[in-house]
């Protein structure tokens, strides 16, 4: 997978379409997502990470991952390293 395709506004969709989140940058094998698609309560306003390896596509400004939104979310890491 070529990770250099993934730029910063692109967006991360699950494997079935769902909306994931809005690239920020990518750095040490994660996508950070931007800050206005963290979620709501306690994870509102944190800033997520997805691991580089749930990557499956890049397709014009969307990043296509292997997995359903709903589970890919599950995969999510705050700033702390930590498991959402």
């Amino acid at each position: 997978m070529a990770t250099d395709k993934i730029v910063q506004n692109m967006e991360v969709i699950g494997a079935d379409g769902v909306h994931v989140g809005t690239v920020d940058g990518v750095a040490d094998g994660r996508i950070r997502l931007a800050k206005r698609d963290s979620g709501e309560g306690q994870h509102k306003g944190h800033t997520h990470f997805i691991d580089l390896g749930l990557v499956a596509d890049v397709e014009g400004q969307r990043v296509r991952l292997s997995a359903n939104a709903a589970v890919a979310v599950t995969f999510e890491e705050e700033k702390s390293g930590k498991p959402v």
